[in-house]
């Protein structure tokens, strides 16, 4: 995948090098290109395959599902897709040991975040049981795709970078814990801030 930066009108095509190169987003950018497609049957036909096999396919494309499944009047189900690929981008992004690719993670929440949280914070319940499902589903599923496509967002694909993209395996149990625990721990958070009715 080839790095984009935009600036003043013009982009500016940036080829990945060193272990960046390797990263392996062919998956992702193409089902993203079907649930992002015009046609809606595209979209469909997509959504359906990605939902077959979502451990395939990395977190982008679950946030995209979800915004064809909320088109599609499925709003529980776009939800569910929504937190569980929120979930698997913060992995990702604590995995990466460039973090400036963090913001990968704030793109996309702001990209398909809105008309999903407007949905979900309607019935607090409802998010919680969501939410609950969607980090136990991320807990039980493997993740089989490549971690890496975070690290295409960081300052490093642009500028280069001498180590490796990732922490070391050995760390990656305890991070994935650490993260769904915090996860959970933002979701209680929140909904104490939800004002309940008298």
């Amino acid at each position: 995948m080839r790095a984009r930066l935009t600036d003043m009108n013009r982009t500016v095509v940036v080829e990945p090098t060193g272990e960046h190169a390797t990263i392996d987003t062919a998956l992702a950018r193409d089902a993203i290109a079907g649930l992002l497609d015009a046609d809606p049957d595209v979209r469909r036909r997509v959504a359906e395959l990605v939902q077959l096999e979502p451990e395939r396919v990395a977190p982008p494309v679950l946030y995209a599902l979800s915004e064809v499944l909320l088109d599609q009047g499925r709003p529980a189900d776009a939800a569910f897709w929504f937190y569980a690929g929120q979930v698997r981008a913060r992995f990702d992004a604590r995995r990466c040991t460039d973090a400036t690719a963090a913001a990968a993670v704030d793109a996309l929440n702001q990209r398909f975040g809105g008309p999903i949280n407007r949905f979900a914070f309607t019935d607090p319940e409802r998010l919680r049981r969501t939410v609950i499902r969607a980090v136990a589903w991320d807990r039980r599923t493997q993740h089989a795709y490549d971690h890496r496509w975070i690290a295409l967002h960081g300052m490093g694909a642009y500028l280069g970078s001498d180590g490796p993209l990732s922490v070391p395996e050995g760390e990656w149990d305890a991070l994935a814990a650490r993260t769904r625990a915090e996860y959970l721990e933002g979701l209680r958070t929140a909904l104490r801030a939800i004002p309940h009715p008298r």
